[in-house]
């Protein structure tokens, strides 16, 4: 699938690796994803978000991403949903850190071997990438570009989708920002 991405995606992939191997993660995930697109310059993603202010609001983003960390990668509707049946999220994480230590949930996967130095891809990054390619084919498109892996992640349950959701940033804004009304007629199913 990797040749189908165009120079700009291939450039995002690797930047994921990238910020990946700065945090020393033990594998790429679709958070990596998300910043390595938010460095690209130039291509029509990063048109997108400019135009939705991602940018600007980068170090929130980092806080809300790192905030989902801390709490082992539940999303704000994990949270809600526990709540509505009287768990306390935030309680839960205090306790746990307070026995174990700040961040005892983040699961960075540090502690997994590596084969050969090479950091896999984690099953939501991998989702990314294979609705990146569903979005693509169905847009008519015949390769994968940034712009594709940007609404990706606008897709489906997840922390990077929601993160991107509470900045702005859904299915329907980024398809608009990218396509204007030309792309309302493509349906948001992608997963």
């Amino acid at each position: 699938m990797f040749e189908r991405f165009t120079r700009s995606a291939r450039a995002t992939v690797t930047g994921a690796v990238n910020h990946a191997e700065r945090a020393d993660a033990g594998s790429i995930t679709e958070e990596h994803l998300l910043l390595a697109l938010l460095d690209q310059e130039g291509g029509r993603a990063s048109f997108a978000v400019t135009a939705l202010g991602l940018v600007d609001r980068r170090a929130s983003m980092e806080a809300a991403l790192a905030d989902a960390r801390r709490r082992g990668g539940m999303t704000r509707a994990d949270a809600d949903a526990l709540a509505g049946i009287g768990i306390d999220l935030t309680a839960i994480v205090a306790r746990v850190e307070e026995a174990h230590g700040e961040g005892a949930l983040r699961g960075d996967g540090k502690e997994r071997r590596r084969r050969a130095g090479r950091r896999p891809f984690t099953r939501e990054a991998k989702g990314v990438l294979e609705k990146a390619l569903r979005i693509a084919l169905r847009r008519g498109d015949r390769f994968i570009g940034e712009e594709h892996l940007l609404l990706a992640m606008t897709v489906g349950p997840g922390v990077v989708a929601d993160v991107l959701a509470e900045h702005g940033a859904t299915y329907e804004t980024v398809d608009r920002a990218l396509y204007g009304d030309g792309g309302a007629g493509h349906e948001r199913k992608a997963g």
